[in-house]
């Protein structure tokens, strides 16, 4: 006798179809507990690409965009809102779970995959030159967040589904299982990207690489386990679409080596002749042939211009150098043409400099252009280099252990350094002072971030020292070569300049050293000028920067 149909409850499992009727889902090529490792075993793998798309938008935004606290927390708030979304989506694809994951992956994959790529692009062929397209990098980053969130947020519930697939369980126990792979993916994944990925493949051959697994593995995972679940023209369909995005990033990583070079050129110009990534950050030198002048780029900001590098090293170190001058300290200045300016001075026994990155002082020591800009300042006996934590250094140094410490970092207002403008580490360095010792400092264009620079001031002063600000202007028809000005900010013949705080335990007078060579840039007269057009710009009344509360 043939039994009366009786409908499903509400609540219970979706029907799978499938030649068994439609209350009994197809069988399975393994047995259960097989199938559910190899379903656990995907989603493994696809939290662990999910997290890598994460950072390296993440990584990439702060390289391009700069102001890493602010891009992280953009990629993160906007991906994680958009999860939600892609879980709520998800709810409509659960009775076709096996082909929506399916399709969900190949997705997944070539977006995700491919988004350093065009983030890259965008911004070295229209968004890193200002005008209509000035913000195309911001926008394309915010698009990524939200497509590779919604994409990631809707797994979940179409893993469920076919976890629950392969054998009924508990749901809070099918919960905790799919979770458990999910964080320890991520896990994997989060570490793979820093210590892996980055520095073996760089970020776009890394994030190909990412897609192409998290393509395979989805497509194997569906046509391989649930292949029983899907028509015949879904499945082709779906290996179809899989065997696209796969020759699709197969292609792309073949040429991300020449799509490398040509973004850099559109970037950096036509003359890059050196571009090495180091422990660090990414270095390119340009020129320095066929006498075009030496341009000195990290992490796409220009450091170095040959044009106007001695105007703003004679200013940050002369000055600082008019008083006793036995033993500096030089914090950053890896290029050096500080220390170049430190040893032009008589009476100088020893000079420290403390530079994080080992391969830019590789290249400031060995490469002609760059060796030849700082006058070989390296094969100098009185020159030491250590690479130590700057803040790791001076606790461990005695007190009053230097006469001059000079402060070449990057602005104030660039995240990573940051904490290297703080009230504690100028604590620190007050403490290493002599008593009668002196302190110049980078702080920033004055004209450009007022606030930022007497910030600065403000925080010399609640670490107990006195600084006096000066300026050191330029006007150059050639791009701006601001240290720590982003790349793409070019403002041709505009006025603009560096500014500086002099500090000491007392009110250290601004001079230059007479018994020293003459600079070619400063004379006590524009000295004074600078220090009296730096004061208009004061803007009294603020607080100051420390590690738990920084103010730039």
């Amino acid at each position: 006798m043939i039994e009366p149909h009786v409908p499903a409850p509400p609540g219970s499992p979706p029907s799978w179809g499938g030649p068994r009727g439609p209350e009994a889902p197809a069988p399975l090529p393994v047995r259960p507990g097989t199938g559910r490792f190899l379903v656990l075993a995907g989603v493994f793998v696809c939290a662990a690409c999910g997290l890598v798309y994460e950072l390296e938008l993440v990584a990439l935004a702060s390289y391009l965009i700069g102001d890493s606290v602010t891009q992280a927390s953009v990629v993160l708030s906007v991906m994680v809102f958009a999860m939600g979304l892609g879980s709520l989506a998800a709810k409509r694809l659960r009775r076709f779970a096996a082909a929506g994951f399916g399709a969900l992956e190949a997705v997944l994959a070539l977006v995700g995959g491919s988004s350093a790529m065009v983030l890259y692009a965008v911004f070295a062929w229209t968004g890193g030159w200002g005008g209509l397209w000035a913000d195309g990098p911001r926008v394309l980053l915010v698009a990524f967040s939200l497509t590779i969130g919604v994409l990631i947020g809707a797994e979940v519930p179409l893993l469920m589904e076919l976890i629950q697939r392969v054998r009924r369980q508990d749901p809070g126990g099918a919960v905790a299982d799919l979770f458990a792979a999910d964080y320890v993916g991520a896990l994997v994944g989060g570490l793979a990207f820093p210590f892996v990925l980055l520095p073996f493949l760089g970020q776009l051959t890394g994030a190909l690489l990412t897609g192409t697994v998290n393509a395979v593995v989805g497509a194997a995972l569906v046509l391989g386990l649930f292949r029983r679940d899907l028509t015949r023209r879904a499945r082709r369909l779906l290996l179809a679409a899989n065997v696209l995005v796969l020759a699709l990033l197969a292609t792309a990583t073949v040429l991300a080596d020449d799509f490398e070079r040509a973004a850099r050129q559109a970037v950096y110009g036509q003359d890059v002749r050196v571009a090495v990534r180091t422990d660090v950050q990414e270095v390119v030198l340009t020129g320095d042939a066929d006498g075009r002048p030496l341009d000195l780029f990290l992490d796409g900001r220009l450091r170095v211009s040959d044009s106007d590098q001695r105007r703003y090293h004679e200013a940050l170190v002369r000055p600082a150098m008019a008083g006793p001058h036995a033993r500096v300290l030089i914090l950053g200045g890896g290029d050096g043409l500080a220390a170049r300016e430190v040893l032009r001075h008589p009476g100088v026994r020893r000079v420290d400099v403390v530079e994080p990155d080992a391969g830019l002082v590789r290249l400031a020591r060995h490469d002609p252009g760059l060796s030849t800009l700082n006058e070989h300042a390296y094969g100098d006996p009185r020159l030491r280099v250590g690479t130590a934590d700057a803040f790791r250094l001076l606790r461990a140094t005695p007190s009053a252990a230097y006469d001059v410490v000079i402060s070449d970092l990057p602005d104030p207002d660039i995240t990573a350094a940051t904490k290297l403008y703080s009230q504690e580490f100028y604590g620190l360095v007050r403490r290493v002072l002599a008593p009668d010792g002196r302190l110049a400092v980078h702080a920033g264009t004055v004209s450009a971030r007022p606030r930022t620079f007497w910030t600065v001031d403000a925080t010399l002063r609640a670490a107990g020292l006195r600084p006096v600000a000066y300026r050191a202007g330029a006007r150059d028809p050639r791009p701006a070569s601001d240290p720590g000005r982003e790349v793409g900010d070019r403002h041709s013949g505009t006025p603009r300049g560096w500014g500086f705080l002099l500090a000491a335990r007392t009110v250290p007078a601004l001079r230059l050293d007479p018994a020293a060579p003459r600079p070619h840039t400063l004379t006590p007269e524009s000295l004074a000028g600078d220090a009296r057009a730096a004061a208009r710009t004061r803007v009294p009344g603020l607080p100051p920067s420390t590690l738990v509360h920084p103010r730039y």
